[in-house]
């Protein structure tokens, strides 16, 4: 029978391997106190609790790796995005966040008298310890209504990209979907508009997905590569599903490749992220296409069932040719759908 494991074990545990060496995340623990909710004497540094930003380690964040960026132009990219989105539409301004987080924000600038642009990166994806990592515990945040306080965040570069939730062992996952993730997203709409990634666990399960998609669409990361051979039944038993997930996920590297070049929105209307086997089969093609002179332009054959997400992993694939590999490619993608 699989033993009981509290919220609270779950939590300690992905903080105590997040701030390990082998990860090197900062993190803050805020006070879940309901008394101490307006607090802002919380370690995050927010000017309201309305704000889903960490101010500081952002401003902190794009100076060191922007470094020709004047102060004033910095500043006012910070302000933009410390803005309240509560009443924007979220899915659209998560859309338009995206953009810029994956591709930074372009901005006018005079260089030898002559107007140019440059790009303000929000991530320096080409080198993750460059980047600041922070999980965050139980921070209280102000809706519309109601306050509301996440189990963990993880913020890179002080954005919200991570929402974990988690219930006690004996609780369904998808109750932490219906009771938790409905609400946070009608109540706090603020923090979802940089979300990229939400984790829901009982420490038995753990499953991820997209903000806005149907728990039917959320999935399990239990492989690190396509060679692991997967126990699901003993990792569900022992309790250590949460630990596959921050192994084969958290680590920054992956993590920032898997937001730069594995999350797309399919004509503006659907925000599709990697399931675990088009991740490490997409990935696999693009070592092929780096040493395709090697292997004479063979770069062999990817095969998955029916329904596994094959033309998605072909858009995957195409974007992050297009965007990590030098050259001058052509793509043609056939598919027999009407999508």
């Amino acid at each position: 029978m699989p033993k009981f494991i509290t919220e609270d074990d779950i939590e300690q545990s992905i903080i105590k391997k997040l701030i390990s060496d082998e990860f090197n995340y900062n993190y803050i623990i805020c006070n879940s106190d309901p008394a101490k909710q307006e607090d802002l004497n919380d370690g995050t540094e927010r000017r309201n609790k309305r704000e889903c930003v960490l101010p500081s380690v952002l401003k902190k964040s794009l100076t060191k790796i922007n470094p020709s960026i004047s102060v004033e132009q910095l500043q006012l990219i910070i302000n933009s995005l410390t803005d309240d989105f509560s009443d924007s539409d979220i899915f659209t301004k998560n859309y338009e966040l995206y953009n810029k987080i994956r591709n930074g924000i372009k901005i006018n600038i005079i260089q030898d008298d002559k107007e140019d642009f440059d790009i303000v990166k929000l991530i320096d994806y080409d080198n993750p310890e460059n980047n600041d990592f922070t999980v965050v515990s139980q921070m209280w945040i102000q809706g519309r209504y109601y306050w509301r306080r996440p189990d963990l965040i993880i913020f890179i570069n002080g954005l919200p990209l991570v929402f974990i939730e988690l219930k006690n062992s004996v609780v369904k996952v998808k109750e932490a979907y219906d009771d938790n993730l409905t609400n946070y997203k009608k109540d706090i709409p603020n923090l979802f508009a940089f979300n990229q990634i939400c984790v829901l666990s009982n420490g038995l399960e753990t499953r991820l997905g997209a903000f806005n998609a149907s728990y039917d669409y959320f999935f399990e990361w239990l492989k690190s590569s396509e060679e692991d051979v997967i126990d699901r039944e003993k990792i569900h038993e022992d309790g250590l599903s949460v630990n596959y997930l921050i192994s084969g996920l958290l680590r920054k590297e992956i993590l920032l490749d898997y937001i730069e070049n594995f999350i797309m929105f399919d004509n503006q209307k659907y925000k599709i992220i990697a399931k675990n086997h088009q991740f490490l089969g997409v990935n696999n093609l693009i070592e092929s296409v780096r040493n395709r002179e090697e292997l004479q332009g063979k770069l062999g054959v990817f095969w998955h069932t029916q329904g596994s997400g094959k033309s998605y992993s072909m858009v995957f694939f195409t974007r992050k040719v297009r965007k990590k590999i030098p050259g001058n490619f052509s793509f043609l993608i056939i598919t027999d759908r009407q999508e």
